[in-house]
């Protein structure tokens, strides 16, 4: 059993992140990103292509006076003649168009690239990825987080960086016309002429502006929901993979149906997310589809006074309206996009607090003790007064100060509630909270083996090879496998697949002692890894590890029930339940602590 303490035995304490601190998270990622140089000459492409196609833009606005004039004129040269400028306009709108749209697709490529390997660099720092799956909630599904969330950050980050910069540039490219062609709009009321200067500006202005309130009023709800809708599909996503990863005891245990039920229930709160989602964005339809209805006429109802007064011609009139639409087509961009803009929100909400969590996991605790780790000149492995802090209880050996020399077979064993995988951890320093001293032999990288192997996917022979220094010979792979009756797997060493699901539990720990053996390090760490061999299993690796290991130290953390004669010397974990060194810390970013659990907490 995993004797970690539980996520139940902990009082926790939750405090998100600011958007500030979002921000900096995400500016931090992109600034240190080995595509930072990529990404920022794409936007600077992609701000130029932008500025040149608001100049288009412009013309093409201009262009409305003299095309339309012309047909009020019937002027057949005329208008062929403007028929020519907008095809040269429209020509050039088009290569620019096509442009940004492969500019666009680089951005996202590039900004998603940047974010999942600096999210992936943060993940894999040494002992991270165990010590966030110990932090609670936030460390639930980081796959889903790296690969989804931060695709889809990525996907509306560019579309809504692009459009509000476009949107920006046109504003600032039609407002100055809409104000000048507005300059000459003269009403008559009561026999009396009044001015106003930029007058469709500040309609425009007026218009976009009550329409943005209204729609931030009525979608603002959007942030929260699309942020629980994320949450709860993580949730079914996890039970999904537990459901998948336990299948033969699910069905040994006919309990299909209480997976059933749990994944309903999981689904149940999706799709509820789901309908909240839907009603809101139904509400906002009302705000946004009724001001596009009244965008179609809104911009000739402001310019008709002056039009049927006979200031303009038809031609300005058209100009006019063409000016304002894109002005209001600008200031409009956060009407269009509020369901957007929440859905970036929500999703920037779960990369960064990831990303921030990823960091502040290394400072978890940073009031309480933890344990000293040093170097031992002398080749030694000692534990001076070292106690393993958890919230119910120290973990410590009997002895107070333990010496280990090199060479040494030492067991060392408790109740089966003591904590031995916790010490087995904390001399691996994943687990650093307590107190007391561990020293390390100098120079000496110990191999630790934990109950359950890890293999990298590849061949055979990439998994017995996975380390440092030069390759192993086939002849002597072939030789360790028989030694520990794996002698089947000699002809498959340059064959790929998953080996922790095509070997039996017992074999995987049969192939990591191999492993081991071919390796042949100076000093061995073990948790409990032998202790579900039978009796000949058990003779065979020890036999093994005597001819292939004679003078490595090896450390074994178990139940005791092996000989004698390997392990001559024995020592005891006792665990002091009345004292704990472990409380409750306060992370950002929804870490909960202090940490837990070997299994998740599904929130």
């Amino acid at each position: 059993m995993d004797d970690t303490p539980s996520i139940e035995q902990a009082a926790f304490s939750v405090e998100s992140s600011s958007l500030s601190d979002q921000l900096a998270a995400i500016r931090l990622a992109l600034k240190t990103s080995p595509v930072r140089r990529q990404l920022l000459w794409v936007s600077i492409g992609i701000v130029g292509v932008v500025v040149a196609t608001s100049i288009g833009q412009v013309l093409l606005n201009r262009w409305n006076q003299p095309f339309y004039d012309a047909l009020a004129r019937r002027d057949l040269p005329g208008f062929l003649h403007q028929l020519m400028v907008f095809a040269a306009i429209a020509g050039s709108l088009l290569v620019l168009n096509v442009g940004q749209t492969w500019l666009n697709q680089t951005i996202r490529l590039k900004l998603r690239e940047a974010l999942t390997l600096d999210l992936i660099d943060e993940w894999m720092r040494p002992a991270r990825a165990f010590r966030l799956t110990h932090a609670g909630a936030i460390g639930v599904n980081p796959d889903q987080r790296m690969q989804q969330d931060a695709g889809h950050l990525s996907d509306l980050s560019t579309d809504l960086g692009v459009g509000l910069l476009q949107s920006f540039i046109l504003l600032v490219s039609f407002i100055g016309v809409l104000w000048e062609l507005s300059s000459g709009f003269v009403f008559q009321v009561g026999g009396h002429s009044l001015a106003i200067p930029g007058y469709m500006v500040w309609a425009a202005i007026l218009y976009a502006g009550i329409a943005s309130w209204l729609s931030w009023l009525v979608g603002r709800p959007l942030i929260r929901f699309n942020s629980d809708r994320y949450t709860r599909e993580a949730v079914l996503r996890s039970s999904m993979v537990r459901v998948n990863e336990n299948v033969d005891a699910i069905a040994l245990a006919h309990g299909e149906a209480d997976a059933r039920r749990q994944l309903e229930l999981d689904l149940g709160g999706v799709l509820g997310a789901m309908r909240r989602i839907y009603g809101a964005q139904i509400n906002l339809s009302w705000v946004t589809d009724a001001y596009g209805w009244i965008t179609v006429v809104a911009p000739i109802l402001v310019a008709a006074p002056v039009y049927f007064a006979g200031d303009i011609s038809f031609g300005g009139l058209m100009m006019a309206v063409g000016a304002f639409n894109q002005v209001n087509s600008s200031l409009r961009w956060f009407i269009n996009n509020i369901g957007a803009i929440a859905d970036w929100r929500a999703t920037l909400m779960r990369v960064a607090d990831f990303r921030i969590a990823l960091g502040e996991t290394d400072i978890l605790h940073a009031k309480e003790r933890r344990i000293a780790f040093g170097e031992n000149a002398n080749g030694k492995l000692t534990f001076d007064e070292l106690e393993v802090a958890s919230p119910d209880g120290c973990t410590r050996l009997a002895e107070t100060d333990v010496e280990i020399k090199a060479g040494e077979r030492v067991m060392i064993t408790g109740d089966p509630r003591a904590g031995k995988t916790l010490f087995f951890r904390a001399i691996a320093g994943l687990w650093p909270w307590g107190g007391g001293r561990i020293g390390m032999p100098a120079g000496e990288r110990p191999f630790f083996v934990p109950r359950m192997p890890y293999f990298p996917l590849g061949t055979l022979r990439d998994v017995l090879n996975h380390a440092e220094g030069a390759k192993i010979d086939d002849a002597e792979i072939s030789a360790v496998l028989g030694e520990v009756g794996l002698e089947r797997l000699s002809s498959q060493l340059d064959r790929s697949a998953r080996w922790e699901h095509e070997l039996a539990d017992d074999e995987q720990r049969l192939l990591a002692f191999a492993r081991l053996a071919l390796r042949k390090p100076k000093w061995v760490i073990i948790d409990e890894a032998l202790d579900t061999f039978d009796g000949a299993t058990l003779r065979r690796v020890l036999a093994m590890l005597q001819a292939r290991l004679p003078d490595a130290a090896i450390v074994n953390i178990g139940r005791g029930l092996h000989s004698n004669q390997f392990f001559p010397r024995a020592l005891t974990i006792v665990k002091d339940s009345g004292r704990s060194a472990l409380k409750p810390a306060r992370l950002r970013a929804g870490a909960i602590e202090p940490p837990p659990t070997a299994a998740r907490a599904r929130k």
